[in-house]
């Protein structure tokens, strides 16, 4: 199929996904995992082959290693992938929730239900293991999903798409064209232009790419275009523990999205010099006081800066961080609450690693992404996040004219 007729059909397995019992997603979701286990070994020969042809991109400067890293797909990886399938059948339905009632009149009762957003457009670099991830969060959430993976991955795609459609097609009655991929840039392109079938596009990868996705559609787009994230050191803080956080947050995947990008450091704190030690120790790049602190490195390198106070801190952190997540280490319980509540991202941390970010780590099961937005869905996306909500209303033939005639009033009393 071409990419119109896999969106308009998309857009027609919506409808039969939006019905599906959780009994009957979790079988899905099941057979997705087994499969996937199955066929593990199809999927690291898929995935060498990219890597093979990835190294030539990092030699011709086409790619970083950055992405480099984060294509390769080892036993860990492939461990998570399926656990993740897992933990999101465990998860409790997100569909049809009622999330209020209220009797507007006698016998007119008023329900605010929670239902999938529709199809997802998901547009990604890398990292072959979301193709899992992404199809078990939309069909828990009875979500169409159409993706589009970086090209340096396309036979590990194209892999774990076919395992997955081989699971799904051998579930009764479960819906035809319910996950979908495609590869080009020119689908890129016409997908954004779709916006009558799909309700919403999440990109996942560099700043170049959400920018372009978010100037180029009139579909709502979900997502970040950089994690710019911080901690700062109060005076307080306790040196140990700031140096286990620090490292931890730079080094243990300096390339993901919630790795801490600058360090603030109260002038009043005692082991400033020890502290930088420690990092350079640890293999971490440190720059004090850089002109530019709106470069997300995705590597060991890190900007350190010394404040006056807290409140130097949080505007630092407000004018320069992305508003992903941003940490404060301190025993000052005061201090703590002030930069909690004021610092304006979707992740405020109190004495721990920034890497916390994450779905999994959340107990989201998976994430599709981070979002920095303020409307609809903030922070690590779950199946919450893809879902909206509907109003439905249950009469016995009231109409409004009483009501606008003074005639009868309203209860607007709420149920429980």
């Amino acid at each position: 199929m071409n990419i119109n007729e896999i969106v308009k059909a998309a857009n027609k397995a919506k409808i039969k996904l939006m019905s599906l019992s959780s009994d009957k997603k979790n079988e899905a979701l099941k057979a997705v995992a087994e499969n996937i286990k199955k066929y593990e070994d199809k999927i690291y020969e898929a995935n060498k082959k990219d890597l093979e042809y990835a190294k030539t991109l990092v030699e011709q400067g086409k790619i970083t290693n950055a992405t480099f890293g984060r294509l390769k797909l080892d036993e860990n990886k492939m461990r998570d992938m399926i656990a993740g399938i897992y933990d999101v059948i465990k998860l409790e339905d997100p569909v049809n929730k009622l999330i209020f009632a209220r009797q507007l009149d006698e016998d007119l009762i008023l329900k605010k239900v929670s239902v999938p957003i529709g199809v997802l457009g998901i547009i990604f670099e890398a990292r072959p293991d979301v193709i899992a991830q992404i199809s078990s969060l939309a069909i828990k959430s009875g979500n169409a999903v159409i993706l589009k993976g970086g090209s340096e991955a396309n036979n590990t795609n194209a892999a774990i798409f076919e395992i997955i459609n081989e699971a799904l097609n051998n579930v009764d009655n479960f819906p035809k064209n319910a996950v979908n991929l495609v590869y080009s840039h020119e689908d890129i392109k016409k997908m954004l232009d779709m916006d009558g079938y799909i309700d919403l596009i999440i990109p996942r990868g560099s700043n170049k790419l959400v920018k372009f996705i978010q100037e180029n559609t009139k579909i709502p787009v979900l997502g970040h275009a950089s994690g710019i994230c911080h901690i700062f050191i109060d005076e307080t803080a306790d040196f140990d523990m700031a140096q286990k956080i620090c490292i931890d947050a730079k080094t243990q995947y300096p390339t993901a999205c919630n790795a801490v990008e600058t360090i603030l450091i109260h002038k009043n704190f005692k082991y400033c010099e020890e502290l930088k030690q420690t990092l350079i120790k640890a293999g971490i790049e440190v720059i004090e006081n850089p002109e530019e602190y709106g470069i997300e490195y995705s590597d060991t390198i890190l900007n350190t800066k010394i404040v006056e106070n807290l409140n130097e801190a949080i505007e630092h952190i407000n004018t320069f961080g992305s508003h992903h997540t941003d940490s404060i280490i301190t025993n000052d319980e005061n201090n703590a609450e002030i930069f909690m509540n004021n610092v304006d991202s979707a992740g405020v941390f109190k004495n721990t690693s920034t890497r916390f970010s994450d779905g999994f780590r959340y107990g989201f099961g998976a994430e599709v992404g981070i979002s920095t937005n303020k409307t609809h869905a903030r922070g690590p996306v779950g199946l919450d996040g893809l879902c909206i909500y509907k109003y439905k209303l249950i009469g016995t033939g009231q109409i409004v004219d009483v009501y606008a005639k003074g005639i009868k009033t309203f209860k607007h009393k709420d149920l429980k």
